[in-house]
């Protein structure tokens, strides 16, 4: 199965210009124009490896990481792709503390703008001094 950059690009579920772009870093590669055409022709292999791309950014990593784990799978390190994955999902046990206290807070003033009906919304000063 042979295809044009359109098409890769529409069965990984992202644009013509994320395929070049992710090409330029070296996360997918450029394939040669057969016979002097115009045309670069991509497979399967490619289009599991920009699903597994898109994947692993919809997982947190950067795309430096997933450019790290793609060389280690070419390598076969899984303690460093293990790793990479316990320090992704720290970051990701962080951003949902984070997340956690903002709807907290968040919550809070809804509460509090709920219970009053005179004066400024506390929604909206607290948001004006941030």
């Amino acid at each position: 199965m042979t295809m044009t950059i359109a098409k890769l690009a529409s069965a990984g579920g992202v644009g013509v210009e994320t395929v070049r772009y992710y090409q330029k870093r070296g996360l997918l590669p450029e394939p040669e124009r057969p016979g002097g055409s115009g045309f670069r022709s991509y497979g399967a292999d490619d289009v599991g490896r920009l699903r597994f791309i898109r994947q692993a950014q919809a997982a947190g990593f950067t795309l430096e990481e997933i450019g790290q784990l793609l060389a280690l799978d070419a390598t076969d390190d899984r303690a460093r792709a293990r790793e990479l994955a316990r320090s992704r999902i720290e970051a990701l046990d962080a951003r949902i503390t984070e997340m956690q206290a903002a709807r907290d807070a968040l919550l809070r003033l809804a509460d509090d703008c709920g219970s009053g009906s005179s004066g400024p919304c506390p929604i909206l000063k607290a948001f004006e001094g941030a």
